[in-house]
């Protein structure tokens, strides 16, 4: 019996948070919609944390320890390697668009999030 659908490459989503329940959560809405994924509470050694995993898509909270996620994201967005990854800023910051924007996140999600809005918007950019 052959195969007649190709295999599907499994979509890699990396999330930086430093809230541990975000974290949880957003990795079971992710595993549920076919995703693999990575966390990291840290900025520390962003670039080489991305470049090791290589993900689709990265979700990167505005408040982390470290650095920054603006000052994150401006280094993976400035980074040739990693400048093609989208990056979803994700925060409950009430100027999110503008945190988004000075960073050069590729889009944004406002905290607290709805689950349906959450799973289209990564849908969008992972194809998943």
């Amino acid at each position: 019996m052959t195969e007649k659908n190709p295999i599907k490459e499994t979509k890699k989503v990396f999330i930086f948070d430093d809230n541990l329940e975000i974290l949880e959560l957003c990795t079971e809405i992710l595993e549920d919609i076919g995703c693999e994924v990575k966390t990291s509470p840290s900025t520390n050694s962003v670039e080489q944390q991305v470049a090791d995993y290589m993900p689709h898509l990265i979700l990167m909270d505005n408040w982390l320890p470290d650095i920054s996620g603006i000052e994150a994201t401006r280094l993976l967005k400035s980074n040739e390697a990693l400048k093609n990854i989208p990056v979803l800023y994700f925060s409950a910051n009430s100027n999110i668009s503008a945190l988004a924007a000075e960073a050069g996140a590729d889009d944004f999600l406002a905290k607290p999030f709805d689950i349906d809005l959450f799973e289209t918007t990564v849908k969008k950019y992972t194809g998943v």
